[in-house]
């Protein structure tokens, strides 16, 4: 590619790269993982950005190919056996007791996402960025009605996970 291609690439990154922040964010949690599910979703919209027609908002090319990226990274990941090791940290928690019921319903939101598929969870991150369904469903690549029932669908298991966390 051109040098002209490459600093109009570059200006794209640097315009959306909140947009892929947020989808690393959403599929991984470690900084180090964040980072190299970043560098691997730019390197693909690198190989395809030569292939874009510009029939949809660059944002929507963007969020379809980060989310693509993310969950074929989060579904290999998902089929590797995970291991765990409690660190030095959590092993010295404090027993102070003070008002964290707020964080507490986020933190148990943040767990109840986390065990939505890699579809419901990018459906989820999209509706949080206020995208209409019109929008989602392009980026996703379902129906309108697909996402209107997805999220019905979603927003009952949600309440399902937190409710079970509740008891």
């Amino acid at each position: 590619m051109n040098k002209s291609t490459e600093n109009q690439f570059v200006e794209i990154i640097k315009t959306h790269q909140g947009i892929l922040h947020k989808v690393c964010g959403m599929y991984r949690h470690d900084h180090d993982n964040k980072k190299d599910l970043f560098q691997e979703i730019v390197i693909q919209l690198w190989r395809a950005f030569p292939k874009f027609r510009q029939e949809s908002k660059i944002s929507t090319w963007i969020y379809q190919i980060a989310l693509n990226v993310a969950i074929s990274d989060f579904r290999k990941e998902s089929r590797s056996p995970q291991r765990v090791e409690l660190s030095e940290n959590l092993m010295n928690i404090s027993d102070n007791i003070y008002d964290n019921s707020t964080e507490e319903q986020i933190e148990i939101m943040h767990h109840a996402i986390a065990q939505l598929s890699a579809i419901e969870k990018a459906i989820v991150m999209l509706y949080f960025e206020e995208k209409d369904n019109e929008e989602i469903a392009e980026i996703v690549g379902i129906t309108q009605n697909n996402v209107r029932v997805k999220m019905t669908r979603i927003r009952e298991k949600l309440r399902t996970i937190v409710a079970k966390n509740n008891e």
